[in-house]
C-alpha cells in the first residue's frame, strides 16, 4: 500500500532522474559542438554564461519575483492571524520563518522562493487570506514550507539555469553553422557532415526536450511538496479543501508570466486541465484533481 512516505520517495527519485538527463544532454550538446568546429571557443562561451545565469538566478531571484508580482511585506501588526500559522507552521517543520508576503489580487494562489530557508519568502493573494478557512490555508502554507524546506528553490533554480544553458548553446550553434561557422577536418568531409547535421538536428530538438523536462520536474516537485505539507499539518484534508476551491477559482493571475508560473501552487493561467494531452505535456503543474485524488489517498 503506497503511502506519504513512498510518494515522496519516488518522486525524489524521479526529478533527480531527470536532472541527470538534463545534464547528459548537456554534455552531449557540448561534445558534438565542440567536435563540430573544431574549437573550444562555444564551450567557453557557453561555461561563462552559465555561470553567470546561476549567480544572478541564486542571488536575485526572490527580489526578482516579488517585483514581477508586485508583492508587498506584511508583518505581525498587519494580520497577526496569518502570521501566527506561518509561525506555527515553521516551528513545527523546524524551519526559520520566512519574510511574508501580500499579492494584491482576488484570485486564490500562492508560491514560496529564496536560495536557502534562511532567505525564503513566503507570498500568498488576498483572495486566498480572505476565501479560505483556517485549516485550508494552513494546508497552502505547509505546502509552500515544504517547498522550502525540501530545497526545491535550489532544484528549480538548477533546473532554470540549465534550460536556459541548452537554449542559448543551441541558438549560438545555429548561428554559427548558417553564418560563418566552419567545421573541421576538411580531410574528412563526411564525418564532418555527418556531426554537422547531427549537430543541427541537436540544435532545434534540445531546447524542446530541456523545457519538457524543466515542467515534468516542476510537475513532480508540486506532488512531493503536497504530500509533505500534508505531512507537516496531519492533515492532507485542509489542502485538498483548499486545491478544489483554488480549481473553482476562474480569476487568472494579473501579474504571473511564464518565467515564474511554475513557482504558485497553482497554475495562474486558468483552463490548463481542460486542453488536449499534446498541450497538457507543457503544463508547469499536475491536473489539481490528479493532486486531490493522491492527497485523499494518503495514509498518514
Amino acid at each position: 500500500m503506497k503511502t506519504l512516505y513512498t510518494h515522496k520517495d519516488a518522486n525524489i527519485r524521479k526529478t533527480w532522474f531527470l536532472i541527470t538527463l538534463f545534464l547528459i544532454i548537456t554534455i552531449a550538446i557540448g561534445w558534438v559542438f565542440s567536435y563540430a568546429f573544431g574549437t573550444p571557443l562555444i564551450l567557453y562561451i557557453a561555461v561563462f554564461i552559465s555561470i553567470l545565469m546561476s549567480f544572478l538566478s541564486y542571488w536575485h531571484s526572490d527580489k526578482i519575483v516579488l517585483a514581477m508580482t508586485h508583492a508587498k511585506p506584511i508583518g505581525f501588526q498587519e494580520n497577526p492571524e496569518f502570521y501566527r500559522i506561518v509561525e506555527n507552521l515553521c516551528i513545527t517543520a523546524g524551519l526559520p520563518i520566512p519574510k511574508i508576503y501580500i499579492i494584491n489580487t482576488p484570485a486564490l494562489n500562492a508560491f514560496a522562493t529564496g536560495r536557502n530557508p534562511k532567505h525564503a519568502v513566503v507570498a500568498v493573494t488576498e483572495g486566498l487570506l480572505n476565501r479560505l478557512d483556517r485549516s485550508e490555508l494552513e494546508g497552502v502554507i505547509a505546502h509552500e514550507l515544504s517547498h522550502i524546506g525540501n530545497r526545491d528553490m535550489l532544484v528549480s533554480t538548477v533546473v532554470v539555469v540549465l534550460v536556459g544553458f541548452i537554449i542559448i548553446l543551441s541558438d549560438f550553434f545555429v548561428r554559427w553553422s548558417f553564418f560563418g561557422g566552419k567545421s573541421h577536418k576538411r580531410e574528412n568531409g563526411n564525418a564532418a557532415a555527418i556531426m554537422m547535421l547531427i549537430g543541427i538536428f541537436l540544435a532545434i530538438l534540445a531546447p524542446i526536450m530541456a523545457k519538457l523536462i524543466q515542467l515534468a520536474v516542476s510537475r513532480k516537485r508540486e506532488f512531493l511538496a503536497d504530500a509533505s505539507g500534508a505531512l507537516l499539518t496531519r492533515y492532507p484534508e485542509g489542502l485538498a479543501s483548499a486545491l478544489e476551491k483554488i480549481s473553482q477559482d476562474e480569476m487568472p493571475m494579473r501579474h504571473a508570466g511564464n518565467a515564474i508560473a511554475h513557482l504558485f501552487i497553482a497554475s495562474p493561467f486558468k483552463g490548463e486541465e481542460k486542453k488536449s494531452w499534446f498541450t497538457r505535456l507543457f503544463m508547469t503543474h499536475p491536473p489539481i484533481n490528479e493532486r486531490i485524488k493522491v492527497l485523499r489517498g494518503l495514509k498518514i
